[in-house]
Order: structure tokens, then sequence, then C-alpha cells
């Protein structure tokens, strides 16, 4: 029976200028005869596919935090989607406490991806955004509203007022909806993520598996921070890297001493290799 090897992106396999080591490409890549190998992100389908160029990846991939199961040709396994009612009402309570989110959604059938923002910015939004200047599914909207079926929204803020935003939307729709509270690890601020109540790591892993027809209990996962949890639960072997958040660590069958800048979890494969 392959071994089943899934990462994640941020802060895991990316490094930190996101990019991908010939090296970790070269130890990866080496796996993909043998085992399935695929990845577990909060990233969308497009940013995905530029940075995992020359990367390997035989199954579905999970994306969007779990609402978005799809191949790397572009075909639909499983969604889960806010709807736009939901996701309105969500922006107006943010709007509430003078935030607005990230929203991203669904375009086509064909993997087309709206990323839509409110023209108010606070400061880490703004720097998130120069990242994307390039793109053309970004776009600004003075009254942000949400399309038909979307993916997942996202706040950026002090982690105070994110909790606040949590408990009122918590009080509105309860555990209609999952929310996801983490520290994002080199902008000093929070990120608060509303999803689908059954968008998230762990319920992708099982779909990809059901998919990829491959047992849970030759599964091993590489995370780094709190969204990865669920999947670290689920796994035989759950591995952090070096640069993990503490909680991820206790939760870890392994943490690595190699971080995701000293290529952590392709270290980590060719040990096995070698081993």
């Amino acid at each position: 029976m392959k071994k089943i090897y899934i990462t994640d992106l941020d802060h895991t396999f990316l490094r930190t200028d996101l990019s991908v080591s010939d090296y970790t490409k070269k130890i990866w890549n080496s796996y993909e005869k043998d085992s399935v190998i695929s990845i577990a992100t909060a990233r969308t389908y497009k940013k995905t596919m530029q940075f995992l160029k020359g990367v390997s990846i035989n199954a579905p991939m999970i994306l969007l935090d779990g609402a978005l199961i799809a191949t790397t040709d572009k075909k639909i396994v499983d969604t889960k989607f806010v709807s736009k009612e939901m996701a309105d009402e969500i922006i107006e309570e943010g709007g509430k406490l003078g935030i607005y989110p990230f929203v991203l959604s669904l375009v086509d059938q064909e993997l087309n991806e709206a990323f839509t923002y409110s023209t108010t910015l606070n400061n880490y939004q703004t720097e998130i955004l120069k990242r994307y200047a390039n793109d053309d599914h970004t776009q600004g909207f003075k009254n942000l509203r949400a399309m038909d079926d979307n993916f997942k929204i996202v706040y950026m803020a002090d982690e105070a007022i994110l909790i606040e935003l949590e408990e009122r939307i918590k009080k509105i729709f309860g555990d209609e909806l999952k929310y996801i509270l983490a520290p994002e690890a080199y902008m000093g601020c929070y990120f608060l993520t509303i999803l689908h109540k059954d968008a998230d790591k762990a319920h992708g892993i099982t779909s990809v598996s059901e998919s990829a027809g491959f047992d849970l209990n030759n599964l091993s996962v590489f995370g780094d921070n709190l969204n990865d949890i669920g999947m670290f639960n689920l796994a035989n072997t759950s591995v952090a890297v070096a640069n993990a958040h503490d909680d991820v660590k206790k939760m870890a069958d392994i943490v690595l001493q190699h971080s995701n800048d000293e290529d952590g979890v392709a270290k980590y494969l060719e040990g096995l290799r070698d081993g």
C-alpha cells in the first residue's frame, strides 16, 4: 500500500520568500512514483499553481482551507461554499467595527476566481495587496458585496477586534460556519477566516482519500499553523516544522529540527529514504 504525504504550503513547504528550493523539488518529486503526494493550503488554485511550478502532485489538492478540492488539471472534486446571503451579513457585521474582509469566490467551473475587497483598507490589508498587484482577479469595491459561491471570507486585523467580530458572527450563525482565528507569522497581525462548516483540511483529506482511494493509516502530514491541527488529528503521522506555532508542535507526533527556510519537509523525507 502506498504511503501518502500531504503538506501545508506557507511557512511549511514554501520558504518565507514563497519559493521552493531545487533541493526540496528534487526530494519531493522523487516520491511521486511510489507514493501519493499532494498539498493542503489556504491558497487559491491560481496562486498554488504559480508557487508549485516544477513540483509533482499526483492526487487532488486541498485548497482554500478545504473549501475546494481540485486536481492540477482543474477537475473539481468537491466544494464547500458560504452563501451570498450569509457572506453579505458577515461583511455588514465587520463594517460595524470598521473593518472589511477579503472575499474569495468561484466565478465559473474553469476555476476562475474572484478576490474582492473593500476600498476601505487597514495597513495589513494594504501590505498584502501589494503581493497581488499584477493579478487580474482582484477588485476593490466602495460597497463590497459577496458573489453567489464564496469559498471564504478573510479578515486581517489585531487579535482583539477579530475576537469581538468572531463573537458577533457566532451569535448570528453559531455552528453553521467554521471560524479560524490564527496569527500571521510575519506581519504581526491575526487572520479570522470564515468558511462553510465542513470546509477544513481534515474534511478535505477525507474527500481526497475517497477520490484517490488511499488508506488514512498510511498518511503523513506536514504543517505549521492552527488550521493544520485538524489534519494532524486525522493523520497517522503528523509532522511540524521547527518554525511551527507552539500549539501545533504540541499536537505533532514529530517536530523537525529544521524550518521551512531550511527545507525541513524535504530533509525529513530524505531521512526516511536514507533510514
